[in-house]
């Protein structure tokens, strides 16, 4: 219980604060919010500095933070959330294997939808085809969702590709820069890969209990920081725009966008979301070679269906339906 008293009092604290957009409070006002001593706010204001958050204290004034440590905790995320239910239920840890394994644990015992699993560093992050993703501390999102959509689990491929539309528009919005999107979950940025995003079910011949979306961002990472087989494909927000990103704004954007996107799916169906996914694609209208288990087919990308299949037109104009490969973009 003491343990439960001790997070709801950090909470508000830092609740205070993010109200006061920057400027003092004072220390009276704090015992107020909090309701506790003046003795007891230096101490919570110390543990504070502690966690690596720079206060200033100036007499008659209060306190004000300057500069908040880089950090993805569960206070962080949900402090300024806009959402109605995506995030409003955090699992976070700071090393785990995978947050989609855990997510997947939480699902199956009736975590609520909208839940999400968040970390600081992955051991065994995996993205498509069970392919190694590179987790490192504090430089990434590292995060899952749990959704609980009605629909069959035909079309869960769908959520995919609305979720890749959702992090590029957080992305645009965030840091001002375009990424493209590569069929079917990875985002690039001058055609390096910066997100990859993963979906899988717990479902039903006939019904989905749960999906569960994974989604990995390279965010701070300098190219110092990717081992030497990744620098030549993969980059970072922040190589990109040259600053650090702050990551807890990023993913409270990121669950806003998708939330929207995903009332209007369930509201309206796919053809919002197809047709947004296809102006932020950077194959679409391009020739490309689309490698599956059968072979290779080579021809132009001509968009996708209503279920989110790639569609490709060869040389003789026959129409191919693709549901898993790995895309090869022309060499620029």
């Amino acid at each position: 219980m003491a343990f439960l008293l001790q997070s709801e009092i950090r909470k508000t604290l830092l609740e205070v604060f993010s109200n006061a957009n920057g400027g003092f409070i004072s220390g009276q006002k704090i015992s107020e919010q909090l309701g506790c001593s003046r003795t007891a706010v230096w101490k919570h204001i110390e543990d504070l500095r502690n966690e690596g958050y720079e206060l200033e204290a100036v007499r008659k004034l209060g306190y004000r933070i300057i500069t908040k440590p880089d950090k993805i905790s569960s206070n962080e995320i949900q402090l300024g959330l806009e959402t109605k239910f995506m995030g409003r239920n955090i699992h976070f840890e700071e090393t785990v294997t995978s947050t989609q394994k855990i997510a997947h644990r939480l699902a199956y015992e009736g975590a609520k939808e909208g839940t999400i699993v968040v970390a600081e560093e992955q051991n065994s992050g995996r993205g498509r085809l069970d392919r190694v993703w590179f987790s490192p501390k504090h430089t990434g999102i590292w995060m899952s969702i749990v959704l609980r959509p009605s629909i069959p689990p035909s079309k869960a491929p769908q959520l995919t590709l609305l979720a890749a539309v959702g992090v590029v528009q957080a992305i645009q919005e965030v840091t001002g820069m375009e990424p493209d999107i590569k069929w079917p979950n990875d985002i690039l940025l001058k055609g390096k890969k910066v997100v990859g995003i993963l979906t899988e079910l717990q479902a039903e011949t006939d019904r989905i209990n749960s999906v569960i979306i994974g989604i990995g961002i390279n965010v701070n990472q300098q190219s110092n920081d990717f081992p030497q087989p990744l620098k030549e494909i993969a980059t970072s927000l922040a190589i990109e725009k040259g600053v650090k990103i702050d990551r807890a704004r990023l993913i409270q954007c990121i669950l806003l966008k998708i939330e929207n996107l995903y009332n209007e799916y369930l509201k309206s169906g796919f053809t919002v979301v197809k047709l947004l996914w296809e102006s932020y694609a950077t194959s679409i209208g391009k020739n490309i070679v689309a490698r599956t288990l059968q072979g290779s087919i080579e021809g132009q990308a001509i968009g996708i269906t209503d279920e989110g299949v790639l569609m490709i037109e060869d040389s003789s104009g026959t129409i191919h339906h693709i549901y898993s490969a790995d895309i090869e973009l022309p060499k620029k």
